[in-house]
């Protein structure tokens, strides 16, 4: 690939948006999928406290990461400069410097969190666990690919990483190390993933910089900045009263009800960033733009609204026959956080269109206000209601967040509606959850694992059905898209 060569997605947008989100999805929640289940799988070999010092290590670290995700990449994806070998060089030297300079914070962060949580046990693992950051740095070849919208290639080498994580994870789990297991398992998986990134990179991987492309990725970053800043109060706070108020199990509750939330919202980051690329390159239409919002929400929500209903139907099952009694207290929170998690995926992309556009001061807004409310309800609650308190902060958090960006859509979009977004969404699940509430209504005797498990059936099958009437004409479009991608010639 030459230093001359755009890099910009070519061929058929639509189809290839099309087919990268329904081939990416299938992909992505199979690794999403993995890491769910390394999760339940480590809970079983691990103390609720040792998942706890997990939770908290997990939160210092990739809140802190959240600050360093200053938008990088989203700027190179939307850049249109005619050497893109030069684009990307300069975009991996101000990553690859966001990184050292991280990993000189964290060495002095992780320090005083683990004062500041009174655990000292923190250091070591944290320490170790930093050195992800500089791995992370090197896999950024896979921009080039994501940029071309050749999401084949960049999701294979994306691959690498969960998946030496899981087996060096399980593996020493299973041999009784603990946490280690965890923090040994990511840093593996990190190394792994950044040699393959490097050796498939379609760029000579050099340091460049100059003055103008660090003030035009500093105008786009900064309110992302704050953003993520946002974001680390919410996490930090909620483990930091957590443990200091509830103590060190009910951290490695919320850490657990945390990642099955992470699963549902990961599947909207597989769309959101399927689509990225076809957004910037079609961002100066309007009715294109107008078109990929609403039709990517409506795939989106056929997964995100039956898997969170399905979680807080299910929850008490999942502990019951699954974690064990000693997650009996952490229910009430999977339930709630699956309704959140069901909920937050209605226009849960709209921050990739500002993004596209060069406008992403709202989403500081959206972000400060969910701070702000999570600190005023949520924090307070927990510390009289314990974990119930926190779900019901989270629920006014999410509700706060859903009117904000309905708001700024109603700007962006004329047109949009948001109630309509929502009752399209929710009303296929509708007649499952009735179908399941009849039947328990009408059960007998102890509830086994055979009831249980068919109950789950029912509700996905009924769940499918109602889907495939409903949405049957988007359904076939966008297969028709994934068919006709097979013909499209691949980006060079």
């Amino acid at each position: 690939m030459s230093a001359s060569t755009t890099s910009a997605p070519a061929g058929d947008l639509r189809g290839l948006a099309a087919r990268g989100t329904l081939v990416n999805a299938a992909f992505e929640i199979g690794l999403t999928s993995l890491a769910l289940v390394k999760g339940f799988i480590v809970a079983a070999f691990l103390s609720r406290s040792e998942y706890g010092i997990w939770g908290i290590l997990v939160v210092v670290l990739v809140s802190l990461l959240w600050l360093k995700q200053v938008g990088i990449g989203d700027k190179y994806i939307q850049q249109r400069e005619g050497d893109q070998q030069l684009a990307f060089q300069k975009a991996f030297t101000l990553e690859l410097a966001f990184n050292g300079l991280f990993l000189v914070v964290l060495a002095v962060a992780i320090p005083l969190a683990a004062v500041v949580y009174g655990q000292p046990d923190l250091i070591a693992p944290g320490l170790v666990l930093s050195l992800a950051v500089v791995a992370v740095a090197f896999q950024t070849p896979t921009w080039v690919y994501y940029r071309s919208m050749r999401f084949g290639r960049q999701r294979t080498i994306q691959a690498v990483d969960p998946l030496v994580g899981f087996v060096v994870t399980v593996a020493l789990a299973i041999a009784g190390l603990g946490y280690w297991a965890l923090v040994i398992g990511a840093v593996v998986g990190a190394t792994a993933g950044a040699v393959v990134a490097v050796l498939a990179s379609p760029y000579p991987l050099a340091l460049r910089y100059d003055r103008g492309t660090m003030r035009s990725y500093a105008s786009f970053s900064w309110p992302l900045i704050l953003a993520s800043a946002s974001t680390l109060v919410i996490a930090q706070s909620s483990l930091l009263v957590g443990e200091k108020v509830l103590g060190l199990a009910a951290v490695g509750a919320i850490t657990l009800a945390s990642s099955v939330s992470d699963y549902a919202n990961r599947v909207d980051q597989i769309v959101t960033a399927t689509l990225y690329p076809a957004i910037c390159a079609v961002r100066d239409r309007r009715d294109a733009l107008f078109e990929s919002f609403v039709k990517s929400n409506r795939l989106a929500l056929m997964w995100g609204m039956p898997f969170g209903i399905g979680l807080a139907l299910f929850a008490s099952d999942l502990v019951r026959f699954g974690l064990g009694s000693r997650w009996e207290s952490a229910v009430v929170l999977l339930q709630v956080f699956g309704v959140l998690a069901a909920i937050n995926h209605v226009a849960f992309n709209w921050d990739a269109y500002f993004r596209a556009e060069g406008r992403t001061r709202p989403i500081a807004v959206v972000a400060a206000l969910s701070m702000v409310t999570f600190c005023a309800v949520a924090l307070p609650l927990m510390a009289t209601d314990g974990l119930d308190g926190l779900a019901i902060g989270m629920a006014a958090t999410a509700a706060v967040s859903l009117v904000a960006r309905s708001l700024y859509l109603t700007t962006f979009f004329d047109g949009f509606q948001m109630l309509g977004q929502v009752g399209r969404a929710a009303w296929p699940v509708l007649p499952a959850v009735a179908l399941v509430l009849v039947l328990r209504a009408v059960e007998g005797g102890d509830r086994t694992l055979a009831i249980a498990l068919g109950e789950l059936a029912l509700y996905v099958a009924a769940v499918v059905a109602v889907t495939m009437v409903a949405e049957r004409a988007l359904l076939r479009e966008a297969l028709g898209y994934l068919r006709r991608g097979r013909r499209v010639v691949p980006v060079a």
